[in-house]
């Protein structure tokens, strides 16, 4: 495989990557806290591709291979849902059906509150509404989040090993050897801690969407497992509450990840969102 496409977005150059034709149904994918586009697995690229849509995945800014904001002062969410802004108008696509995990829900969510030309239909997947409505992770997801940065490779990957096995759901069976290699290729790809803090402290820094959201009036899917215990499952029920016509979709057994045993029910959620709003998908 050659380079990846970067696009100019908002001062700054994003990495990303297409799935699909060209000319179908636009759909953005948003990543969480300091993960990288290859966190949107390539099959579950695929299989979304394959429902209709013309799929790209990108590294938000300060990960990946998109900019490094050292040195650049501190910016917020609503920066980063310009930046994603900023790549449709970039590929030259009017809207899209966005879609946004974690820290990916908090931006995907400023999209559509802040640039809602740009949004057909989100999909906030195991997200929150931030700030003082936010139900914070539980002590030992905590740890996690805040877990040091490791000096060496080896001791990089076995940390990654190890926030997942923490994070999985108890109904989502562990594949050492899978999620071994995505965590490798991640090390390997981009190492960039600092990136990391800077995104929570995005995030820290935060208000609360709640009221925002009241007032929202694009078709709207909530995902989450009842068992994540990074952003625990409240969150997903109050973002699904404020938003008028919402859908939310509670996944039993789900932690904070997106299984590949839920990829056929969450692409085919997301499908069914996009063709009740836009019946011509």
């Amino acid at each position: 495989m050659g380079p990846m496409p970067r696009a100019e977005s908002n001062g700054i150059e994003l990495e990303y990557e297409t799935f699909g034709e060209r000319g179908a149904a636009s759909l953005l994918l948003i990543g969480g806290l300091g993960t990288q586009m290859i966190s949107w697995d390539e099959a579950f690229c695929e299989l979304l591709a394959s429902r209709g849509f013309w799929v790209i995945r990108f590294d938000n800014r300060d990960a990946g291979l998109s900019t490094w904001m050292d040195g650049g002062g501190a910016y917020g969410l609503d920066d980063m849902a310009a930046d994603a802004a900023g790549l449709l108008d970039a590929l030259g696509v009017p809207a899209a059906h966005v879609v946004g995990a974690s820290m990916g829900g908090f931006i995907a969510q400023l999209v559509a509150l802040n640039h809602p030309e740009h949004v057909l239909t989100l999909t906030s997947i195991m997200s929150g509404p931030n700030g003082k409505d936010q139900v914070q992770p539980t002590p030992e997801a905590t740890a996690v989040l805040l877990a040091p940065a490791p000096g060496t490779r080896e001791e990089r990957i076995e940390l990654g090993v190890w926030a997942k096995q923490k994070l999985l759901g108890p109904a989502d069976p562990y594949d050492d050897a899978y999620e071994r290699s995505r965590v490798v290729r991640a090390v390997d790809r981009a190492y960039h801690p600092a990136g990391f803090v800077r995104q929570l402290q995005a995030i820290a820094a935060s208000p609360s969407r709640l009221e925002r959201l009241r007032s929202l009036g694009i078709p709207t899917l909530v995902i989450h497992g009842d068992a994540d215990i990074l952003v625990p499952v409240e969150n997903g029920r109050r973002v699904a509450a404020a938003i008028p016509g919402s859908r939310l979709l509670e996944i039993e057994g789900m932690g904070h990840d997106i299984p590949r045993r839920v990829w056929p029910q969450v692409v085919d959620a997301i499908a069914q969102l996009a063709r009740e709003a836009s019946p011509a998908c």
